[in-house]
């Protein structure tokens, strides 16, 4: 495994495009020099201008172990003899360090063909690296995403990093009088297709399998940047499909109560942003959606309602002082019982079970109601949900 560890005591990993960019590194290593490396150094963004080439990107290179390199006909690919000869293949199995996601373990692949061995174009020349998407990488089939309609899901990252890292490469074999053909790059993911199956790209529209991603090449422990940048597109895709209305949730459940009040949406217009309140309230509010709508249950309500820019349990601790404070400043009698609370569930049923405790749970949904618009810059409504179905509140 890969990865330095970060000042948080956690290990960082690299992403799918850094993987894909490196299994090229790889299969084409073996393709000019005949050696089939058991390390390589993959460009990171950004990326210095062509003139640099040869030269280190802007941010540097990842070291990533090679799991499979060898030559010949792909089995994806087929092909004969005449194609062994001029072809090679590598796998990187994708390290999120501790910051895994469903990508974590998969093995990324690219079979890098030479296009002919006779012919050589200038490095700089957008025809010296052609991409595309083998089995297991999705297909864009909506608009709105980073990709066009019918190309494959590699986004503009990772494309850039795949053709950046292997025309350094090819670089610095010129200067050793090495010629480098232009070449094809085929990224697969083999379990690509089941994988998908646990991301957002069925609801975006990709299909076939998953997306190769990655807009600064490593992960950073808890920063969840491929969720991001799912959402990201997400809002991208809704956008497209309806700009009247986004439903933002934090999970499935919360998603499934918004879609049965909201019958009339897409499905694309419903998106789970997870526990990324602020940066999917601002990335929402930054868009020209006719209304943004919030749904959620009681535990993130709260720390929305105490402004947490983030409602995972490593962001911030939900206090019920807070809750029990405002109990105390609107009159009840049971603000210290509150105050004593060590769940949202248990916190809920005691005002749930008081005559006068709906106009405390009405008054957070306003305090989170105002936090969320200021995270948007611009209003937003919201929906509180019980776990067992009922709409408790909407402002």
């Amino acid at each position: 495994m890969s990865g330095r560890t970060v000042s948080t005591g956690l290990r960082e990993g690299f992403t799918t495009g850094t993987a894909a960019a490196g299994a090229a590194l790889a299969a084409l290593t073996l393709l000019c020099e005949g050696r089939a490396p058991k390390r390589v150094e993959v460009a990171l963004p950004p990326f210095l201008p062509s003139s640099s080439l040869g030269d280190a990107s802007g941010a540097g290179t990842h070291a990533v172990p090679v799991a499979a390199c060898g030559a010949g006909a792909a089995p994806e690919l087929g092909g004969g003899a005449a194609a062994a000869a001029r072809l090679a293949h590598a796998a990187i199995r994708k390290d999120g360090g501790d910051d895994p996601d469903v990508t974590n373990g998969a093995l990324i692949t690219a079979t890098v063909i030479a296009d002919r061995a006779d012919t050589f174009l200038d490095l700089a020349d957008e025809g010296f690296v052609r991409v595309r998407g083998g089995p297991g990488v999705g297909r864009v089939t909506l608009p709105g995403l980073p990709r066009p309609v019918g190309e494959a899901a590699i986004n503009p990252v990772p494309l850039a990093q795949i053709r950046h890292t292997l025309v350094r490469y090819a670089a610095r074999l010129a200067r050793r009088g090495v010629r480098c053909p232009p070449v094809t790059v085929v990224v697969s993911v083999p379990e690509g297709e089941k994988l998908a199956s646990r991301t957002l790209n069925p609801r975006l529209g990709i299909v076939g399998g998953i997306s190769i991603l990655g807009t600064h090449g490593t992960t950073r422990p808890f920063s969840h940047e491929a969720w991001r940048d799912t959402v990201k597109s997400a809002l991208s895709v809704a956008l497209s499909v309806n700009p009247g209305t986004v439903c933002l949730s934090t999970g499935r459940r919360s998603e499934a109560l918004l879609m049965k009040r909201y019958p009339a949406l897409a499905p694309q217009n419903f998106i789970q942003v997870a526990d990324f309140v602020e940066f999917s309230l601002s990335s929402a509010g930054s868009l020209p959606f006719g209304r943004i709508v919030w749904g959620c249950f009681f535990g993130k309500l709260l720390k929305l309602a105490q402004g947490m820019p983030s409602t995972h349990a490593n962001a911030g601790r939900l206090k019920f002082t807070n809750l029990a404070r405002l109990c105390g400043k609107m009159g009840k009698a049971f603000a210290g019982s509150i105050g004593g609370c060590v769940t949202a569930a248990q916190a809920l049923d005691m005002l749930l079970t008081r005559p006068d405790g709906m106009a405390v749970i009405e008054e957070v949904v306003a305090e989170a109601a105002g936090a969320a618009s200021r995270f948007a810059g611009r209003a937003v409504a919201l929906h509180l949900f019980h776990t067992d179905g009922r709409e408790l509140c909407a402002l």
